[in-house]
């Protein structure tokens, strides 16, 4: 349980840091609205993007697991499809917000542990 909060928060301020950074990435900067955005953008990646990631695998092979770069992407436009507080202009925002949130969830877990 301790983990699942601590990716949430990191996922939270990789958001907020995302949305600071990337102009065609913008989100209600509440704290609250943020911890939403992390938690169904968390539940889409629990859910949805293994299902995704099977789908693809040939994909992933064939580009050495660069596609995943890609699907991040989707299931960061799926969230802004399912929330109002999260707006994404177009798909190299989102690839771009998907590489900021990875690398700062990274960051803060490597830091913090699970």
């Amino acid at each position: 349980m301790r983990g699942f909060v601590i990716r949430i928060f990191a996922n939270a301020f990789g958001f907020w840091l995302a949305a600071k950074l990337i102009d065609g990435f913008t989100i209600d900067l509440d704290f609250g609205s943020v911890l939403l955005i992390a938690l169904v953008f968390g539940v889409i990646n629990a859910l949805i993007k293994p299902i995704v990631q099977l789908l693809s695998l040939p994909l992933l092979i064939l580009t050495v697991g660069l596609f995943s770069l890609v699907i991040n992407a989707l299931m960061l436009l799926l969230t802004d499809a399912l929330l109002d507080s999260l707006h994404i202009a177009t798909f190299w925002d989102a690839l771009l917000a998907g590489l900021v949130i990875s690398i700062t969830g990274g960051i803060i877990n490597g830091l913090l542990g699970d």
